[in-house]
This record gives C-alpha cells, sequence and structure tokens, in this order.
C-alpha cells in the first residue's frame, strides 16, 4: 500500500485533529518499506561486505528454524534488509501524571490501545514530550530497535541488528515473529509476555539444535534484580499516590523514594555484583514515573506460558491454539486463567491493580 492510500485511510480511522501525527507515522512506514532489499538478493552478490553477508546468512538460519521448529509464519518478514542508518527504528513516548503510575493510553486502529505513542523521529518524539512536560506530566522517550507490524507489512532485518550477538539477533525474530503469530490488542502484558516466552524457549532450542551450552545465568540473574528493585520501587509508589497528601508534601516523598531506589541499586552494585554497573547509564538520568512504566509487562505472564507450553508437552502448535484460546476469554476470566497457570507453574500470579 503506497504512502498515498494509506494516508486518507489512517485519516477515516483516527480523525481530522490527529491526521499531521499519522501522515508521520505512514511516511516513516513508506520509507522504511522502500529502503528494503531481498536478503537472498544481497548473499549472492560478491560485491557485498563479506561481514555483512555472514551476518545475514546467520539471521536467516535462524528465521528457517523459527519456522521450522517454533511453528512461526512463514512470510518474508526478515527476508528482506533494510539499512536506516540510524540505532533506533522508532521512539516510543510515554507519559504519566505527576501523581500517578496510569500511563497516557493511546489507540490504533489495529494495534489496539497503547501505553506509548511511538514516532520516526526522535526529534519529533521529544517536542512532543516537551509538551507533556510543560502540562505536568511525567514523560518518557525510548529508542525501540524493533517493531512487528503484526503481518500487514513484510518487517525487514535493521542495519542495527546486524551489530548483535548471533542470539541477540536470534531471539528478535523469534519475538517479532511471535507477534505475528498471536496478538491481542489493547492486552500489552499479555501480547509481551507471550512473545518474550516464545522468545525465551526458542532461544533455548535454537542452542540445543546448535550444540551450544547454557548461557550463562549471571546476567540474566543480574537483570532480575534490577527488575525487581524497579518493581518494588513502582509498588511503593502506588502505595504513596494512594493516600491524601499535599501537593509539596507528595513530591517530597516522590523524590526520597527515586533516591531510596537509586541507593539500593548502588548497595546491590558495589555488593552481590562486585562493582558490576551495567545499569549505570539508566540510573544516570532523571528518575519519574514513565520511566517506570514498560517494567513488568514483558515478565508478567512468562511463568504462564511456560506452565501452559509443559501442560501441552512442547507441542508448539497446541501451545499456540491455547495461548489463543486464552486471548478469546473476556479480560477478567483471561487473568484468572493467567493466573492459575502461573500457580501450577510454580509462581504466585501478579496482583490485579484495578
Amino acid at each position: 500500500m503506497s504512502f498515498l492510500r494509506l494516508l486518507p485511510l489512517l485519516a477515516l480511522l483516527t480523525g481530522c485533529s490527529s491526521v499531521g501525527y499519522y501522515a508521520h507515522l505512514a511516511d516513516g512506514q513508506w520509507q522504511l518499506l522502500r529502503a528494503r532489499q531481498p536478503v537472498a538478493a544481497l548473499l549472492a552478490d560478491p560485491a557485498q561486505p563479506a561481514e555483512l553477508r555472514q551476518r545475514l546468512q546467520h539471521s536467516q538460519e535462524a528465521r528457517d528454524f523459527a519456522s521450522t521448529q517454533l511453528a512461526l509464519p512463514d512470510n518474508r518478514s526478515y527476508r528482506l534488509y533494510a539499512d536506516l542508518k540510524r540505532p533506533y527504528v522508532v521512539w516510543n513516548l510515554f507519559a504519566t501524571p505527576e501523581f500517578s503510575l496510569e500511563a497516557r493510553s493511546h489507540c490504533f486502529p489495529v494495534a489496539g490501545c497503547v501505553a506509548y505513542r511511538g514516532y520516526f523521529d526522535e526529534q519529533r518524539a521529544r517536542g512532543a514530550a516537551a509538551l507533556l512536560h510543560g502540562e505536568g506530566l511525567d514523560t518518557e522517550v525510548a529508542g525501540v530497535e524493533a517493531y512487528s507490524t503484526l503481518g500487514w507489512f513484510d518487517d525487514p532485518l535493521l542495519g542495527g541488528m546486524l551489530a548483535w550477538s548471533d542470539e541477540r539477533l536470534a531471539a528478535l525474530i523469534f519475538h517479532e515473529l511471535a507477534h505475528q503469530r498471536l496478538y491481542l490488542p489493547g492486552d500489552t502484558a499479555f501480547n509481551e509476555s507471550f512473545a518474550r516466552f516464545v522468545e525465551e524457549e526458542g532461544l533455548r532450542q535454537w542452542r540445543r539444535a546448535r550444540d551450544l551450552p547454557p548461557p550463562p545465568t549471571q546476567l540474566a540473574r543480574q537483570r532480575e534484580q534490577f527488575v525487581d528493585l524497579v518493581l518494588a520501587s513502582r509498588a511503593r509508589l502506588q502505595q504513596l499516590y494512594a493516600q491524601p497528601l499535599p501537593a509539596e508534601a507528595m513530591r517530597a516523598a516522590k523524590r526520597a523514594e527515586f533516591q531510596r531506589l537509586r541507593s539500593e541499586y548502588a548497595a546491590l552494585r558495589d555488593g552481590a555484583w562486585q562493582g558490576d554497573g551495567r545499569f549505570d547509564a539508566w540510573f544516570a538520568r532523571p528518575l519519574n514515573n514513565a520511566r517506570l512504566l514498560p517494567f513488568g509487562l514483558y515478565e508478567q505472564w512468562v511463568p504462564a506460558f511456560a506452565a501452559l507450553f509443559a501442560e501441552v508437552g512442547g507441542d508448539w502448535p497446541r501451545f499456540y491454539a491455547r495461548a489463543a484460546e486464552l486471548a478469546a476469554l473476556g479480560e477478567q476470566a483471561r487473568w484468572q486463567a493467567l493466573t492459575a497457570l502461573q500457580a501450577r507453574g510454580g509462581f504466585a500470579g501478579p496482583p490485579r491493580l484495578d
């Protein structure tokens, strides 16, 4: 679909007030589509750099594995390549009220309602963030290295991805194709936990197929501890914002909580981690509510999907069918079913925050 055909469709679906933003999205997507080249042609071209061809060859091995062994969609996604000459393909803008962890959501015709707004241009995203900050909201702009159009277009590999390790590149392909396999509009935790499980289990099977040893557990454990720190801070903030405090007292308590989070991280880094400061860059920037939003969404239901995978004996088509049944449930019934799966797998379900 061309940009000129896409723009009127988006205007009809979203209303005239959003035409400028959706025109920007349509133009960015169109530029991405125009930059695509078939990977097969690049591999067959001896004029291409050897390193590029080697990385593309690895990507296609992972892409083949995704469809033949993980039962993920067999289409042209990630069989195309586009070098955008930038580290991120889009930038997501998150925003919350000053004293709330409730995201300002945005609804889209296909993806449903999500907790962010995406931009193909970083300065446009930061300009929008500045306007929201002027309204008193907490904001965060985060670069995104890859995303899925859910099968509407043939998503390409991007230039920046080829600098990643073999495992990270394979994991990304598994994750994004999982979104094409199953996507529930409006339920970010379900979608991202599902894709994260497919990514992690797919990577375990990928390593076994290549006779590679299990990955070291230290990095995963540190990531888990970091996320736990942030989630604990978010829970304390939620309790704080429920109190009937004056604005200045609330701001002081909010600052104290973020200082506590920094101190707890420093103690963990300098103690158990023996000075490993892999998350120092995250803490180097100002902390606010919006920066905490993504945490937990990608991991919330991963144990439930692991339990479901075990129940079907590791059969991928049966797993996807059962996951689709969960997606078809109403919100409350789905939450209850996932919580029950989590418990059967030996994990406590997350608290329901209505």
